[in-house]
C-alpha cells in the first residue's frame, strides 16, 4: 500500500507558503510561478490556513475585490485538513472526497513537510495498479 512518505520523494518536499497579511496577489502570483493550485498559510512555522486558486475564485474574483488589496487571512480556508507522511494514499483520496478539498498539507511534528494534490494521488494509484498489471502478465506468460 502506497503511503504519502512516497508521493513526497517522488515528487520533492519542497514547500511554498504564504504569509497571512500578503496580499492575495501575491499569493496568486507564487501558485502561478510554481505550477501549484494552493500555497498553506504559514507564520512563524505555524500552519494557519490554505489560499487555492478556488479561494481565490469564489472570495476575490466573484466579489469583485482587489487581489493586491485583500490580504490572505481574508480569503484562507481555516481550519485547514491535514495528513502525516506514513498516511495512505488511499485514505488521503477518501478525505479529499468526502472534504470536497484538492490539497493536503503533510505535517510531521506540527511543520508542514510537504503538500500533495489529488493529481499527486491519482497518478500514484494509476502507477500502483500498471505495477500491478505488469506482475500479473510476468507470471501469466511464465
Amino acid at each position: 500500500m502506497l503511503r504519502v512518505t512516497y508521493l513526497l520523494a517522488l515528487k520533492g518536499k519542497d514547500v511554498w507558503s504564504i504569509d497571512p497579511d500578503s496580499p492575495v496577489l501575491e499569493a496568486i502570483e507564487i501558485m502561478a510561478d510554481r505550477g501549484i493550485g494552493a500555497l498553506p498559510v504559514i507564520r512563524d512555522g505555524k500552519l494557519l490556513g490554505i489560499v487555492s486558486e478556488r479561494d481565490y475564485a469564489r472570495k476575490v474574483i466573484l466579489k469583485h475585490r482587489s487581489s493586491a488589496d485583500t490580504p490572505v487571512r481574508d480569503i484562507m480556508t481555516t481550519p485547514v485538513t491535514t495528513i502525516g507522511p506514513d498516511e495512505a494514499v488511499h485514505n488521503c483520496m477518501e478525505v479529499m472526497t468526502q472534504q470536497r478539498i484538492r490539497h493536503l498539507p503533510v505535517v510531521e511534528r506540527g511543520a508542514v513537510v510537504g503538500m500533495i494534490s489529488i493529481g499527486d494521488l491519482v497518478k500514484a494509484v494509476i502507477e500502483e495498479q500498471q505495477q500491478t498489471i505488469d506482475q500479473l502478465e510476468r507470471y501469466i506468460v511464465s
